[in-house]
């Protein structure tokens, strides 16, 4: 073709990348390979192939991992772990930044075993995944630079076992490896079986930089090799893959004590308003739904359109469609590469197939002869309770329906089970601002889509899991207080046959929905003092006590919507109240304890409403310093509602510590007190009647923490459980807070003290918020 042809067709001639020297370096390897352990790698065993997805060759062979290679890779990780924290954050920075420049040194090496492994193109492990890999380690390595005067309180957990998927082979490896080394750990990784090649590659630069044996291990293997090391003797999982998964490791993992970390699927909403740069939009869906053919969990693959233009958008979007170049991945000109393999190829048909609503459009354009390949697909007029809006394809195909107001928008966007990125298209940024906080999301991109950088964390909320990874944000779930809390000692309710203290029978009732309510069971228990006077009794609340609670917390959502400072004057009211009647309430806890310690507690608990009512206003976002026009807001945001299983010991105290920093950044709670001394919290409902706080933000039971945590832990409409109770509940919690995969903070049988530093603070803060990450980008 000659080029006055080429300008007058305008059509794309091939622009083929070399693979020799990538294909060169397998050869190198003898194209099989062991694991990487204790920085070797082992003799290659029997395994499995690794085909290139575009035509089905084999790249090499890999070794399918044992019980042994996983406990062999455990114990040098083990090994390590002390002497590479001990090196000091400095010291670690200088590795980071080694693995950094090699990343840089061996780019296109990297990028073309990429496309070969995954069948992405050339292009976007060449401009996207490489150097987003290389930005996690240099920012990362900055990290570990000033964790010693940033983070004094800080330690690194210990073994990190990590799994990771095929979608985005290295990058995941950077996303997961590059903070827990920062912070002191050493890591146990997995990649994906379809597409480790890359991470083994990085085994060999890990060599090339002399990173210390046994701090960075990596195995191979199938999905059987992930449970290997979620049940090893490590100290967090971080996993990165599909929601049925992730849900089993917390099922797995729970009452182990282990940290976990989960970055799961998605169904992201990507909504056009009728006032949007439409052609502009048009080109972002293409990056939110074709790039690296759908296989993304971000992707913005559920397209809601304002009704006014919507015939307009899907004209110009399948003459866009019809434009994709769908090929080689290693054709720098290619815009769809190749499924990663059959397997998966085959569930998107099944699924597309099996629908039978809307219409289907499929891009105009020719499939290579070989290969796992897909055609872009957009399918329209789907009902949001049709199953392509629902679930999660995992491909190259789009599904819409449209909406008529805003507020439609909003209720289609969060009509899923799944909360991870969301993106807005509108020319009015008054708009696109006021939509963005009400999205149950992690992520929102305002005209844009896709935008990531190692300063802006990365996660989602409800079942796209918890925790984040990048940022400030995302240390936290690679390291740990350096003081640790004592074995929590077990204390049981005293007994007696006493006559009543009180000659006016009190039955101490329920706290729900701001009122005072008799327990659904009918049943109460006495509490008895130390000398076996009779105190009075308590309400015994079930799970329909818990069931009203959570109807009430739910229908207080204004709560959330209010400012910190109204929160804080309310705090504030609360603190004056208890105040007054400390002589009573210092009396009622030594009667219940047995103890001279009540005007301590009283002031204590003062002291804390006092400065969770100064965070309320104070404990905010920032603006993560990212490379683009624009700017990503870190956006701290109520959790929601927060169910809370108070402390044994410190009765008042230990409940005011739940509720106000819960209460002071937005949440709605359900306490269940203190469980052998419960009158403290009975008692402090008068208070909060007389506070001024809305009905349905604090609910409070009384009775057996084991009847109602479970429950608490299992109910959909909780978003985040707490447990300061016995041992026991830790694991029950954990287990049953699969159900919707909501967050805990549980204390696996630790004690706090909580007249002290440990009582209060961020760590409490943190736990009562989410890190909503806004990108807005600027500029014409």
């Amino acid at each position: 073709m000659t080029v006055s042809e080429i300008f007058e067709t305008m059509d794309y001639g091939v622009a083929p990348e070399s693979a020799a020297e990538a294909l060169a370096w397998l050869v190198d390897q003898g194209d099989r390979f062991g694991h990487f352990i204790d920085g070797a790698f082992t003799d290659p065993g029997a395994g499995f192939d690794s085909r290139n997805p575009a035509n089905g060759e084999v790249l090499a062979t890999l070794t399918q991992a044992t019980q042994a290679d996983v406990d062999a890779a455990v114990r040098a990780a083990r090994k390590a772990q002390g002497k590479w924290e001990g090196l000091g954050g400095p010291g670690r920075a200088r590795y980071l930044y080694a693995l950094a420049r090699l990343l840089q040194k061996h780019s296109r090496l990297f990028a073309v075993l990429e496309s070969l492994d995954n069948g992405k193109p050339i292009r976007e492990s060449r401009d996207i995944d490489v150097p987003l890999a290389q930005r996690h380690f240099y920012f990362h390595a900055g990290m570990a630079q000033l964790m010693e005067d940033e983070l004094p309180d800080r330690a690194a957990l210990g073994v990190c076992g990590q799994v990771i998927p095929w979608n985005f082979p290295l990058l995941m490896l950077a996303w997961k490896i590059a903070p827990a080394l920062a912070m002191g750990n050493t890591v146990v990784l997995k990649p994906a079986e379809y597409t480790s090649l890359t991470a083994l590659l990085f085994a060999d630069i890990c060599r090339q930089a002399g990173l210390p044996k046994g701090v960075v291990n990596i195995v191979t293997g199938d999905g059987a090799v992930g449970e290997m090391i979620v049940a090893a003797d490590v100290d967090k999982v971080a996993f990165t893959g599909s929601t049925a998964v992730g849900r089993r490791i917390r099922e797995a993992t729970a009452g182990s004590g282990k940290a976990l970390t989960l970055e799961l699927g998605g169904k992201s909403p990507y909504i056009v308003f009728d006032d949007a740069d439409l052609d502009s939009a048009v080109e972002g869906l293409v990056d939110a739904i074709w790039f690296n053919q759908g296989q993304v969990c971000c992707a913005g693959s559920r397209l809601l359109v304002h009704e006014p233009v919507a015939e307009t958008f899907y004209a110009k979007l399948r003459a866009r469609m019809d434009k994709l170049r769908v090929g080689d991945p290693l054709d720098k000109s290619i815009d769809v590469g190749a499924i990663v393999d059959p397997v998966q190829l085959k569930n998107i048909a099944d699924l597309v197939a099996a629908n039978t609503a809307g219409h289907t459009h499929t891009a105009a354009t020719e499939l290579p002869a070989q290969g796992s390949f897909y055609l872009p697909t957009l399918i329209t007029g789907l009902n949001p309770a049709d199953t392509l809006m629902q679930e999660e394809i995992f491909g190259p195909v789009l599904v819409s329906t449209t909406f008529r107001t805003p507020a439609d928008a909003v209720a289609l966007a969060n009509n899923t089970r799944y909360g991870l990125a969301a993106t807005v298209w509108s020319e009015n940024i008054n708009l696109a601002l006021d939509i963005a906080p009400k999205l149950a999301s992690g992520i929102v991109w305002i005209n844009g889509t896709n935008l990531m950088d190692a300063a802006a964390g990365f996660g989602g909320v409800r079942e796209s899991g918890f925790g984040r990874e990048g940022g400030w944000e995302g240390l936290s779930g690679y390291t740990r207080p350096k003081v640790a809390g004592k074995p929590l000692k077990e204390i049981q309710a005293f007994s007696g046959e006493g006559t009543p203290a009180d000659p006016i029978d009190r039955t101490a009732k329920l706290y729900i929905g701001g009122k005072q309510s008799r327990p659904d069971s009918g049943y109460s228990a006495p509490v008895w003092g130390k000398s076996g006077v009779l105190l009075g009794h308590v309400s015994l609340a079930n799970r329909k006590d818990l069931r009203n609670a959570v109807e009430a917390a739910q229908a207080a959502k204004g709560w959330s919507k209010t400012t910190g400072h109204l929160r804080a004057q309310i705090l504030y009211y609360i603190a004056e109240n208890l105040s007054a009647r400390a002589d009573e309430f210092a009396k009622r806890l030594d009667d219940m304890q047995g103890g001279k310690g009540g005007h301590k507690e009283v002031d204590a608990a003062v002291k804390r409403l006092f400065t969770y009512a100064a965070w309320a206003d104070k404990y905010d976002g920032q603006v993560h310093g990212v490379p683009i026009r624009g700017v990503a807001l870190a956006m701290k945001e109520p959790v929601g509602v927060i169910g809370a299983i108070c402390p044994n010991e410190a009765p008042l105290l230990g409940l005011i510590s739940c509720v106000a920093p819960a209460m002071a950044m937005g949440n709605r709670v359900i306490l269940s007190a203190s469980e052998p001394f419960p009158l403290a919290a009975t008692d402090f409902i008068q208070i909060l009647e007389t506070s001024d706080v809305p009905a349905g933000v604090v609910n409070i039971l009384t009775g057996s923490h084991a009847d109602i945590a479970p429950h608490m832990a299992a109910h959909m409409d909780i978003d985040a459980v707490w447990s300061f109770g016995d041992k026991e509940l830790s694991g029950q919690i954990e287990k049953a807070s699969a159900s919707n995969l909501k967050r805990t903070w549980v204390n696996n049988g630790i004690g706090r003290d909580w007249m002290g530093a440990a009582g209060q603070g961020k760590e409490f803060l943190e736990a009562a918020t989410e890190v909503k990450n806004i990108w807005v980008p600027y500029g014409e």
